[in-house]
């Protein structure tokens, strides 16, 4: 089985891959280890450990006492691809999110009681579990074992959610406190560009799609200038956590999805206000049509 540090590894050298394509570096650029940490937000040593897996695939190459150099034309990235190992731990998270959407795990469970119902190891369940955890789909119990939060688990509960985001959203895009932060919409805008384009797009883990949708959503709201329509989308972010996990293996959903965003943000750019209201209310129109049948 590989070990963690393995697999964000591999992660963090497909985003400094898809960081070298987006920007068209030129052969010999020094990739500063610094400057690549403050971008992705990560420590320097990670990223000299991904450096050295680019290393591994011809695209830079270590430079005694000097660093990581660019050694490959951007344009012959393209067949480029840092796959990113299979995990026991991905492959447990994939099946209890599976199987609590289908209804076999219980509101509650056990560490124990994981373990013997996917014949794991002890380890293997407490990393899944705190991972779980830390995405926001279950929580401690009060005294002893785990608990799965509140989702939107049934189609009365869903077809509520969109059409309550339908009534929202869109509207809130025409408020006349909407005011555009564009450094916020520039990040936002290129961590979407990113994730289209990846040749890893295949692998990506769900929760990066799901982080970057919900923070699409929340800056629309947070755009709005009403605290009110901010928490209300926060909170249906929260609901809808679980749901969206089990949609992430549908990858052509998550392009148009994608797409639908960048749209919305174009036409913001643009001040296009009413295009960008109407284009909200086809993109959760859509996402409902999909998430319904």
């Amino acid at each position: 089985m590989e070990r963690q540090p393995e697999v964000a590894r591999h992660r963090l050298a497909g985003q400094i891959l898809d960081l070298i394509r987006d920007a068209r570096l030129d052969v010999g650029t020094h990739l500063g280890e610094q400057f690549l940490g403050d971008l992705l937000d990560v420590s320097r040593t990670p990223v000299r450990a991904a450096l050295a897996l680019l290393a591994e695939h011809g695209v830079v190459e270590a430079r005694r006492n000097k660093g990581f150099f660019l050694v490959q034309p951007p344009q012959s990235l393209n067949g480029v691809e840092i796959v990113v190992p299979s995990t026991m731990d991905q492959m447990l998270y994939d099946r209890m999110v599976r199987d609590r959407l289908e209804g076999v795990l219980p509101d509650s469970f056990s560490q124990a009681e994981i373990a013997q119902r996917y014949g794991l190891d002890r380890v293997v369940v407490v990393r899944t579990i705190a991972r779980l955890a830390h995405d926001g789909l279950v929580a401690r119990k009060k005294g002893y074992g785990w608990r799965f939060l509140p989702t939107l688990d049934n189609r009365s509960a869903l077809r509520g959610s969109y059409e309550f985001r339908s009534a929202i959203e869109p509207a809130a895009i025409l408020f006349r406190s909407f005011r555009i932060d564009g450094g916020v919409l520039d990040k936002i805008r290129m961590q979407h560009i990113r994730l289209e384009a990846s040749p890893n797009f295949g692998t990506i883990d769900g929760s990066e799609f799901f982080e970057i949708d919900a923070a699409f959503h929340e800056m629309i709201a947070d755009f709005s200038g009403n605290l009110f329509v901010l928490h209300a989308v926060q909170q249906q972010n929260r609901l809808r956590r679980l749901f969206e996990f089990g949609t992430y293996n549908n990858r052509k959903r998550v392009r148009e999805w994608l797409r639908e965003h960048l749209d919305i943000m174009e036409a913001l750019v643009a001040l296009d206000f009413t295009r960008a209201s109407t284009l909200m209310e086809d993109h959760i129109a859509n996402a409902r049509s999909k998430a319904l049948v």
